[in-house]
């Protein structure tokens, strides 16, 4: 048999309808509870006393003695050996302040009525978003600040300032402790400025950000644009804007083999921060036809960055990740690293990530000597037929 703890339960799973009703103002009561489950003489029959004091449970907690609460409908019925007995028929809950009772969100409603008033009167067109997401102004309770947000995207849909910049009278951290509501509610209200590939807050809203930096060493330095200036820091969106004629990019894994590249014709380095940050570089329309070369550390990883490096510049050599470079120096053990399909890979780099990532094996950069590393960097060159050095004096210094 049904008892109060179950109805409280069944009606808890109507909490979403009914603040949608709310919305509406649309009569959501009374409402019934038909199954309570079955009731025969048999049950009664061996359980007698048990079933008395269940029909007494519902009894005492029922709006009757309480004056609030769910109304217990009982049906008197004859029975062969037990005579007439009190059976539930039904549970009735006749509004929703007897809803309220039951279920104890007295408290939750009149937040939700609350933010529903105050978004009607200062946001309107937000109603069909609520209808979507009702429970939302129960879990959210700033909504006077939310929809201050929400006005100044409506009126300034690409802003192009930092968050702490924006003319809003919230707090400067308002915006970044509560992007999980904001975020919905901007891309409800201004779908047609979204920048909807970008999953960071501030890409996706036009909003600056805290960039990361390019850094960038011209191998060669008559490409330098800046007088005597051969290592230089650049914002992403400024190194996006940049003029070089290099023919050919390096991009290292390691900070100080960045460093330390030998000087080489036509060509620059780049350090995005190292490890899978290489993806900074992949929306830059000007590098995009460059002659790209990669050294990253000999394990499983490194060969999984430069894949991924690989899916952004076709036109990609890997240099000293093979063979000759492992049994020359002495490795240790590696990250594990779970087995990916590496479809950018060549079958030799496969072969050796593989192998590498079955022995947990590492080479880091910094194990391979400055001797080494320009001699397999000149050798690369002179393969592919490419200018090694620049002029000795230049080299010299």
């Amino acid at each position: 048999m049904i008892t109060p703890k179950d109805i409280k339960e069944h009606c808890i799973k109507w909490w979403k309808e009914i603040l949608l009703s709310s919305v509406d103002s649309a009569p959501c009561f009374p409402r019934e509870i038909n199954r309570i489950g079955k009731v025969g003489s048999k049950d009664i029959l061996s359980k007698l006393s048990v079933y008395k004091e269940s029909i007494e449970l519902l009894r005492n907690n029922s709006k009757a003695i309480k004056k609030h609460g769910y109304s217990l409908i009982l049906s008197e019925k004859l029975f062969d050996k037990i005579g007439r007995q009190s059976v539930p028929e039904k549970i009735s809950i006749d509004s929703i302040e007897d809803y309220l009772k039951i279920t104890d969100k007295e408290k939750e409603y009149n937040v939700f009525l609350k933010n529903l008033s105050l978004i009607k009167t200062e946001l309107p067109r937000l109603i069909e978003w609520v209808k979507l997401n009702p429970t939302k102004l129960v879990e959210h309770n700033t909504w006077a600040d939310t929809l201050k947000v929400c006005q100044f995207f409506l009126e300034t849909p690409l802003p192009n300032m930092y968050i702490r910049q924006l003319p809003i009278d919230i707090h400067t951290k308002y915006i970044l402790e509560n992007k999980s509501i904001i975020q919905p509610l901007l891309d409800f209200l201004i779908p047609e400025y979204l920048n909807k590939d970008e999953t960071k807050f501030e890409l996706r809203y036009s909003l600056k950000y805290s960039e990361p930096l390019i850094r960038i060493r011209f191998l060669d330095t008559s490409l330098s644009p800046i007088y005597n200036a051969t290592d230089i820091s650049l914002t992403l969106s400024e190194f996006r804007n940049i003029k070089t004629d290099c023919v050919n990019i390096f991009v290292a894994e390691n900070i100080m083999n960045f460093l330390t590249l030998p000087y080489l014709s036509k060509t620059i380095a780049i350090w995005s921060g190292g490890g899978f940050s290489v993806s900074y570089l992949r929306d830059i329309d000007w590098i995009k036809r460059k002659q790209f070369f990669y050294w990253g550390d000999l394990d499983a990883q490194g060969f999984q960055i430069l894949n991924q490096f690989r899916k952004y510049f076709q036109n990609t050599v890997a240099v000293m990740m093979d063979e000759e470079t492992l049994s020359s120096f002495k490795s240790a053990s590696g990250t594990p690293a779970s087995n990916q399909n590496l479809q950018q890979l060549t079958d030799k780099e496969l072969k050796l990530y593989n192998y590498l990532r079955q022995n947990n094996i590492r080479l880091e950069q910094e194990k391979i000597t400055q001797t080494f590393s320009e001699k397999s960097i000149y050798e690369l060159y002179n393969k592919m037929k490419l200018p090694n050095q620049i002029d000795n004096h230049i080299h010299k210094t």
